[in-house]
């Protein structure tokens, strides 16, 4: 066997020896300062870990806030467009009803104009008439009427033809 794999007590108990005062050392002089350290270590990433679970909560309460601000943005752009419409419909029924209004003034003028040309028109062929009916009679009876006898005779039989 090669003499590596040899095993002697002696020098196991020195191994041993050796290891512990290096276990009395190490916990006499590092282990409360590594376990400090440690603890610290440990600690750092607790607070870090709560630090991040407060900035998620406060992230998620954000986005709920700013959810909620675009739905009442959504809901006020909503009624306006609404209100626009409401606006532009009562616009258009305005301007609808204006020139129904004048179409009506017009033809009511329009109307009063053809009654007023009508009389008018009437009246000229009346005028026309009795001359023609004076004139007509003047040759058949062979003389002349006098005055405002004839005009009025004329008219009398005139305006009782119409009303007939």
């Amino acid at each position: 066997m090669p003499s590596f794999l040899e095993m002697s007590p002696g020098l196991i108990i020195w191994t041993l020896v050796n290891f512990s005062i290096f276990v009395f050392i190490i916990a006499k002089f590092f282990y409360k300062p590594m376990r400090a350290g440690l603890e610290a270590r440990e600690q750092t990433i607790a607070n870090a870990i709560a630090n991040a679970e407060k900035a998620n909560a406060e992230a998620v309460k954000i986005l709920a806030e700013s959810k909620e601000r675009i739905a009442g943005a959504q809901q006020e752009m909503m009624a306006i467009v609404r209100e626009g419409k409401a606006q532009a419909e009562a616009m258009v029924r305005k301007a609808g009803d204006d020139a129904e209004a004048v179409k009506q003034q017009k033809l009511v003028e329009s109307q009063r104009e053809i009654e007023r040309q009508k009389d008018e028109a009437i009246k000229q062929l009346r005028a026309e008439v009795a001359t023609l009916v004076v004139d007509a009679t003047e040759k058949l009876l062979g003389r002349n009427l006098q005055g405002d006898d004839h005009k009025r005779i004329v008219e009398g039989y005139v305006n009782e033809l119409s009303k007939n």
